[in-house]
């Protein structure tokens, strides 16, 4: 009986290392691409890029973690002018989760906003 709860533990383990395995790298890639476009908004505020050149860096960015970005997943908006406007940053993605027996999307929506100083 011992060695059939020892056999039955070992199971439960391994599925929800399995588990993590599966599902825990979306979650930091995510996190990551966050990071990077709150850094990218920082910046870009007191820039003058343009909205296609920041989309651009947001969706290059994004292959370094394994996210496939288009175009049209990356919304950036910028509203008055060089230092003292608002830029919005926003991607929207999912990312299918194949385990035995289920099956799942992960959506993910990061953003940003910064407003500059004057």
């Amino acid at each position: 009986m011992a060695s059939v709860k020892l056999a039955f533990g070992v199971a439960v383990f391994a599925a929800l290392v399995f588990a993590g395995i599966k599902i825990i790298p979306p979650f930091f890639s995510n996190y990551e691409l966050e990071d990077t476009i709150k850094t990218e908004a920082l910046q870009a505020t007191y820039s003058s890029r343009t909205e296609d050149d920041i989309r651009t860096a947001i969706i290059k960015q994004a292959r370094n973690y394994d996210i496939m970005l288009t175009p049209k997943q990356v919304q950036v908006t910028r509203a008055g002018s060089f230092g003292n406007g608002v830029l919005n940053i926003e991607a929207d993605y999912s990312v299918p989760i194949d385990l035995p027996g289920y099956s799942t999307t992960l959506e993910f929506h990061p953003s940003s906003k910064n407003k500059g100083v004057f």
